[in-house]
């Protein structure tokens, strides 16, 4: 029996056939996603739980436990990082529980629009804290582990969407409030966090 003629129409259905297994290959290795919301708007973060598993399910376990909702951004330096999570809008800091485990030597950079976890001067002390480098920050990047400053800021996330929301917060007017300063003027509060499964 003679073979049929290799037509286009066989060639687009094999095209279209591998898109839809590409993409459902995709959709199955997919990120989990948070959806912050601020006072200033919504701000969308990719998660990386592969390079920073014990970061990512601690941000996790806080959002969905209504932990930062009601805190704010209390540290705001217009051309270093927006900080927030720890503090009500009258600077009481918030009861947390265990410190985790430092996660920055991932490979990932203090790039503009990352996530990061804020510590102590103790590398291993992040607890629900969190800041968002406002620029390319590399002196936060892991170097070694035979210092604090050495271990760097565990990368945990990136701004996938309303990074606009991220400026206009750096841009606040700040102030001294309550012996802390960089403090915006008016709360910038985070209402919630809604995480966004994979």
């Amino acid at each position: 029996m003679r073979n049929k003629p290799f037509t286009l129409a066989h060639l687009a259905g094999i095209i279209f056939a591998s898109c839809i297994f590409f993409s459902q290959g995709l959709a199955a290795q997919g990120n989990p996603q948070a959806i912050m919301h601020t006072s200033m708007g919504d701000i969308q973060l990719e998660l990386y739980p592969e390079k920073a598993p014990a970061t990512v399910e601690n941000f996790i376990n806080y959002a969905k436990n209504g932990f930062y909702d009601g805190t704010i951004f209390h540290r705001v330096i217009g051309n270093f990082m927006i900080q927030g999570g720890g503090f009500t809008p009258d600077m009481q800091k918030k009861a947390t529980g265990e410190p985790i485990q430092n996660e920055a030597s991932n490979g990932l950079s203090n790039t503009r629009g990352t996530i990061s976890m804020a510590r102590t001067n103790d590398p291993h002390s992040a607890t629900a804290q969190f800041f968002i480098n406002v620029g390319d920050n590399a002196n936060l990047d892991f170097t070694s582990d035979d210092s604090s400053r050495g271990w760097g800021y565990a990368v945990f996330g990136q701004v996938v969407s309303g990074m606009d929301v991220v400026d206009k917060i750096r841009y606040v007017a700040t102030g001294t409030t309550a012996g802390y300063a960089d403090v915006p003027v008016e709360p910038v509060t985070i209402d919630s966090i809604e995480i966004v499964d994979d």
